[in-house]
């Protein structure tokens, strides 16, 4: 599928098959970062922000790199953005799931609440980098290595912050107990298990391509705007394994991890933009942000700012048995992707 043109069906085939593939590989990804936080005694907030986050963001970067080297920018930028509301979004999903509590109450910790302050961050540097006057260095812009190096520190605070907490959230009977390792893996080959999870994550990497091409095919054969396929259709397909972990991650009892794999996630997600600068070659792709991916850049700043409030304030137990953010973080989005809509 690298230029053919296949008839409307054909191209929603192979969107549902990749985003199959992605949806089992991302289960799979779950159980085993549970039992490397365990083998490897990174913890669970730690092996969820930085390796399943980032893991699991493979199909997403995939998809927004490949669509601004085929010349859709706003395409790409709206895959990225979009797929952090989506997993936000999933992460308020998940809350339903634990029944004992407030998810968010539960699963408080330090670095996932500096990783949803570093989000604010990142995001807001993409706004000023759509703004400030166009320039390049070898055909790439400075707001990228400004996203890059700003994610590089960040991630050192987070790093820090797990290793020697200045605070730590008020431990209460809803708060999570760290279970004990699974012995289902207890003797199985810690090289192997690595190796199982570079298999699953190529798996959703190559998956993630084929929603790209898809979703271009989409854009050409259907009429639909680059703004709605990509902040919509590929952003929420791709976004699959953090819904899929999240919700195994907390059926499981690792909440922390679930939580992580979403917040971490969305912080690597940022990293999508400067790649797909990277990849597009006929300029800067922030000057190419259009008012629909303002609006998702928005959108996420505000669930991901709802997210926080969440995590600090730690309400026990809420209406329908979630949290207070978890309801609004769902109204939000969905009015988000209401006017998406309407708009696209």
């Amino acid at each position: 599928m690298l230029d053919l043109q296949l008839p409307l069906w054909g191209t929603i085939l192979v969107f549902l098959v990749a985003w199959a593939v992605i949806a089992a590989a991302g289960t799979r990804l779950a159980r085993l970062a549970d039992h490397l936080a365990d083998r490897t005694g990174l913890g669970e907030a730690l092996m969820g922000s930085i390796f399943l986050g980032a893991t699991t963001s493979l199909p997403g970067i995939v998809t927004s790199t490949t669509a601004a080297a085929a010349g859709h920018p706003e395409m790409a930028v709206a895959n990225a953005i979009g797929g952090m509301a989506a997993q936000t979004a999933f992460l308020a999903i998940a809350d339903f799931f634990h029944r004992k509590a407030n998810l968010e109450h539960a699963a408080a910790s330090v670095p996932n609440m500096l990783s949803g302050g570093m989000l604010i961050v990142l995001l807001a540097i993409i706004l000023f980098g759509a703004d400030a006057p166009s320039a390049s260095v070898w055909s790439i812009n400075p707001t990228t290595i400004v996203l890059i190096v700003a994610y590089v520190f960040g991630m050192r605070i987070i790093h820090r912050s797990a290793q020697s907490p200045q605070w730590q959230p008020k431990k209460t009977r809803f708060s999570q107990v760290e279970p004990p390792p699974d012995q289902t893996a207890k003797g199985e080959s810690l090289a192997w298990m690595w190796i199982r999870f570079a298999i699953y994550a190529a798996l959703t990497g190559i998956a993630g391509w084929a929603i790209a091409r898809s979703g271009i095919q989409l854009v050409q054969n259907a009429g639909l705007s680059e703004s709605l396929v990509g902040g919509i259709f590929t952003a929420v397909s791709t976004s699959t394994p953090e819904l899929v972990t999240a919700v195994a991650a907390v059926r499981q009892g690792a909440l922390k991890l679930a939580v992580a794999d979403i917040i971490g996630g969305n912080t690597f997600d940022v990293l999508f933009v400067a790649a797909a600068d990277i990849a597009y070659r006929e300029g800067s792709i922030y000057h190419a942000v259009g008012a629909d991916s303002r609006l998702m850049i928005a959108l996420t700043m505000v669930m991901t700012g709802i997210l926080l409030m969440g995590l600090i304030h730690r309400e026990a137990k809420g209406w329908l048995n979630i949290g207070f953010e978890s309801v609004l973080i769902l109204v939000v989005y969905i009015t988000g992707l209401v006017i998406l809509t309407l708009g696209g």
